[in-house]
């Protein structure tokens, strides 16, 4: 499939399947093609070449695109609306009942923000709220289009919390540009490169060219004078995590005494290096 628009070509030639419940992550800088992808999968764009089938029916038969719901990473929620009254418009549109509004309360954790105006809540209320928006009926496919974006550390992982929650048992696409977020929530990973499909891989069976661990000291610290520091942790890289024990024997030897050694490589930054 290539897509884009305005005649120019953001995609070119992408193809994959989703076939597993499982949170896919797409991968890719700003300007990749991400958000253009979701569009075209959801329908709103219309490919240059190739087609977008769900169980092999072109998305843009009729009735195709109710087994999908797409959440752009732009809210759209009405400002003079209260979060209630939002989601009734919304379940009225899908075809939703005031059961489904009231679970949707409980389940994205809302239900106290139910007779607020949508122009009071903080950024993380808002998206809970659109969130919510696209769980009041049970779909095939979820497209999720950075939906931690904007958000401050907390919300956001308290978002991530929720889209692993609510994901059990579903297939949901992710975009992100966030490689930690990537490796964190999602069980594939997408990436997108010079319009092109660079990776589509299990997370779990990629592994980073450095293995990358940090080590914090109760005391006796002057050993890790030396090497570069991410704030508490001295940095060192090392053939593999079967190097890690050696690498604390030495330390140890040397007087330091070790309060934690963590990895902090990421595979998925090999994928943009």
């Amino acid at each position: 499939m290539s897509s884009g628009y305005h005649g120019k070509r953001v995609l070119d030639r992408i193809t994959f399947r989703l076939e597993e419940p499982a949170i896919y992550v797409v991968l890719g800088s700003n300007g990749a093609g991400k958000t253009t992808l979701f569009r075209t999968i959801a329908g709103i764009l219309r490919p240059y070449t190739g087609s977008v089938r769900l169980d092999g029916r072109p998305v843009d038969e009729p009735g195709a695109r109710d087994r999908l719901h797409f959440l752009s990473h732009i809210d759209g929620l009405p400002d003079g609306l209260r979060v209630e009254e939002t989601l009734r418009f919304y379940a009225a549109v899908q075809g939703a009942t005031q059961a489904d509004v009231d679970r949707v309360l409980r389940l994205l954790e809302i239900e106290p923000l139910r007779n607020r105006f949508v122009s009071e809540l903080s950024a993380g209320q808002k998206k809970r709220t659109a969130i919510a928006r696209i769980f009041l009926r049970e779909r095939d496919l979820y497209l999720l289009d950075e939906p931690t974006a904007n958000l401050d550390p907390k919300a956001a992982s308290e978002i991530r919390d929720l889209v692993l929650r609510l994901s059990r048992d579903r297939v949901v696409l992710y975009s992100s540009h966030n490689l930690f977020e990537a490796r964190e929530i999602g069980t594939y990973v997408i990436a997108l490169k010079d319009r092109r499909l660079s990776l589509f891989e299990r997370i779990a069976d990629l592994r980073a060219a450095k293995y990358t661990v940090g080590v914090r000291a109760w005391a006796g610290a002057e050993p890790l004078a030396g090497a570069p520091h991410r704030g508490d942790y001295a940095i060192f890289e090392l053939p593999g995590p079967e190097a890690v024990a050696g690498l604390i024997q030495r330390l140890q030897t040397q007087g330091v005494q070790i309060r934690e050694v963590r990895e902090l490589g990421n595979p998925l930054e090999d994928l943009f290096a």
